[in-house]
């Protein structure tokens, strides 16, 4: 989402002239270049002008080192004020009492339910038990909806279909939790105006009668400035306590991310990308700081690796590749949980350098279905020993699979190339080097 905002910072930097320091004439350019920038994200203005404002007092008068260039002092400087506007640090959602209660606000159509299946997940990965509890009384298949994601992700969900009350709802949730030795529950409201009073009355109601451990507003990121507005007009009501921004990989600007903190002062928990319930992430500043500079995150990438990938599997992996016995049948099994780590244009700008080579690409999560056909069109031998596909065997296989010899002779390519990268690698950069090289497969598609 903040591909624009990523190229028009990185020309930005490049007009910096200048050797030695940077001084308030060659850095005005620059700084009025970088506040044009905030702005066309969506930026508030009174934000982007007093980040922009300390950025400038930040940089004059420093001495530029010679192993680095004014442009890259800026970069460092523009990173440490981004860093700090959305919050510093990230701040964990807070779990006490027994049960924990985490009530979930914000308008119709944020994203709250599937929000409410993601958390559940993210919560239950912690050895928790979890109840997730309707009390979106309005919605028609708001209930079954929750239900779906709960038996999806392996939670129970509590729910009174004949009860229009949200507050004994909200209160038998809880009874039920302790009776049944649930340490979280997740309560699921109906989205709301802020301008309806009788609606927000109605949250101002639950949220006193549970007093919830933890309240979180879930915004829709696309929204943009309107997203910090209403975060405004609805903690003015409610006094949240962090903010949940959803669809972070859609077409928004990236103004709500920047803004929110400044303006409302309550900090980012959460962002969500997808509808995968996997595809959740803890909000981290720094981290989100480096995306937005195109430095990547990998640390958030590996993170999401390790969610994945068992221990035991990963040394089978490793003892494969040093083996140069790495398969098919392995490659597959590494894409099926790779799909699984969130949106794939997503997790290839997380690594370094990326972002920018892949913004004009269109990744979606069905990038990876020609691979997949022709790997399933295999016999257990090829798929064991990739060695023995000839040429008549690749054409056996582009008819198979629907694809055509060319497609067929890229795969076998690029998987031999990504064989030999593995062999090179540690495991943490086989990480990163795995993952540019299944983006480079990706890229496949094109000729797919």
């Amino acid at each position: 989402m903040f591909d624009n905002l990523s190229t028009k910072l990185d020309k930005a930097f490049k007009t910096l002239k200048g050797q030695g320091s940077i001084t308030e004439i060659n850095v005005a350019a620059t700084i009025k270049e970088i506040r044009r920038a905030l702005v066309d994200a969506d930026v508030n203005y009174k934000v982007a002008k007093e980040v922009t404002d300390k950025i400038k007092d930040e940089a004059m008068g420093r001495d530029v080192l010679t192993t680095v260039s004014p442009g890259q002092l800026m970069t460092k400087i523009v990173y440490d004020e981004l860093t700090q506007l959305m919050g510093g640090t990230k701040e964990d959602v807070v779990l006490k009492g027994d049960p924990a209660v985490i009530l979930l606000s914000g308008l119709q159509g944020s994203g709250k339910t599937t929000f409410a299946g993601k958390l559940a997940t993210f919560i239950k990965k912690q050895n928790r038990t979890v109840l997730l509890v309707a009390c979106d009384i309005y919605r028609p298949a708001a209930i079954d909806q929750l239900k779906v994601l709960g038996e999806q992700v392996g939670v129970e969900v509590y729910s009174e279909p004949e009860n229009k009350n949200p507050v004994e709802i909200s209160q038998n949730a809880i009874a039920y939790a302790k009776k049944n030795n649930k340490k979280v529950v997740i309560i699921d409201t109906a989205g709301r105006l802020a301008v309806d009073e009788q609606m927000m009355k109605e949250i101002e109601q639950v949220k006193r009668a549970i007093n919830p451990s933890e309240t979180l507003f879930v915004v829709d990121a696309m929204t943009g400035q309107d997203a910090v507005n209403t975060a405004k007009t609805f903690n003015d009501r409610l006094n949240f306590d962090g903010v949940v921004l959803t669809k972070l990989d859609g077409d928004s600007r990236g103004g709500a991310a920047l803004s929110i903190r400044a303006v409302v002062e309550k900090p980012i928990k959460f962002i969500s990308t997808g509808e995968k319930m996997e595809a959740l992430d803890m909000f981290y500043p720094d981290r989100m700081a480096q995306r937005i500079l195109g430095m990547g995150d990998v640390i958030s990438l590996v993170e999401r690796a390790q969610q994945q990938f068992d221990e035991d599997e990963a040394k089978r992996i490793n003892q494969k590749i040093r083996k140069n016995q790495f398969n098919f049948d392995d490659f597959l099994s590494q894409l099926e949980q790779i799909k699984k780590m969130g949106n794939l244009k997503d997790l290839v700008g997380m690594i370094p350098g990326m972002s920018k080579q892949i913004k004009d690409i269109d990744i979606d999560d069905d990038a990876f279905k020609p691979i997949e056909s022709i790997i399933k069109s295999m016999t257990k031998q090829e798929r064991a020993t990739p060695e023995i596909l000839n040429g008549s065997r690749r054409r056996r296989l582009a008819k198979g699979s629907g694809t055509d010899i060319q497609q067929v002779n890229n795969l076998m390519k690029q998987f031999e190339d990504m064989r030999k990268v593995m062999r090179t690698m540690n495991k943490m950069s086989s990480t990163k080097g795995g993952m540019a090289q299944m983006a480079k497969m990706m890229g496949m598609r094109g000729k797919m």
